[in-house]
């Protein structure tokens, strides 16, 4: 747990492969790591120290057991007075996240992956800017949005960022949908 004094927590969550060799109860061939591991979950706070984690079998999704880590560290900080925030990968974007994260009253930042209504979204964007390509810097762009799909029951805040880089022919574009009340360029650096 964290000292007394403290004005926030910041979580962050994320899997990791720990290859092994062997056959070792739990591990599992794992195609995208190209191996035999397990697939630990693992929950950091802002200093760097480990919250909670889970050791997990190798063959499942990167979100799996999501509720098992989490939970408990919401739990124990419920009473503390702080601002609350927490981010993550795309792996775990999930409605449920979002809505126990809601109701815990944490500020989140969540990768989402990208899909035609997002980029339909940033459509006007999506084509090279006018004018002579920068040969120093990256164009940045970004953009926020409502978005609500199929598996959510509430419309959410989306933050998109858009790169044009020197050299290349289409933009790197991200999604983040967040709940967090700041500019589009702050959430992005959150």
């Amino acid at each position: 747990m964290i000292a007394k004094g403290l004005k926030l927590i910041m979580l962050d969550i994320d899997s990791s492969v720990s290859s092994n060799h062997g056959d070792q109860e739990g591990t599992a061939w794992n195609g995208h790591f190209d191996c035999t591991c397990y697939y630990p979950n693992f929950l950091f706070n802002q200093f760097g120290m480990l919250e909670r984690c889970a050791l997990r079998n190798g063959n499942i999704h990167g979100a799996d057991g999501w509720q098992g880590v989490l939970d408990s560290v919401i739990a124990g900080y419920a009473k503390r007075d702080f601002m609350r925030f927490f981010r993550v990968d795309a792996a775990h974007a999930n409605p449920a996240i979002y809505s126990r994260l809601e109701e815990a009253g944490y500020f989140y930042a969540i990768r989402l992956p990208a899909n035609a209504v997002l980029r339909e979204k940033i459509a006007h964007r999506l084509t090279r800017p006018v004018g002579r390509p920068s040969l120093t810097k990256v164009k940045r762009f970004f953009e926020d949005f409502h978005y609500q799909a199929q598996s959510w029951e509430d419309e959410r805040r989306v933050v998109a960022k858009i790169e044009w880089h020197l050299g290349e022919l289409f933009p790197r574009v991200g999604f983040i949908v967040t709940n967090l009340p700041m500019e589009p360029d702050w959430v992005v650096r959150f």
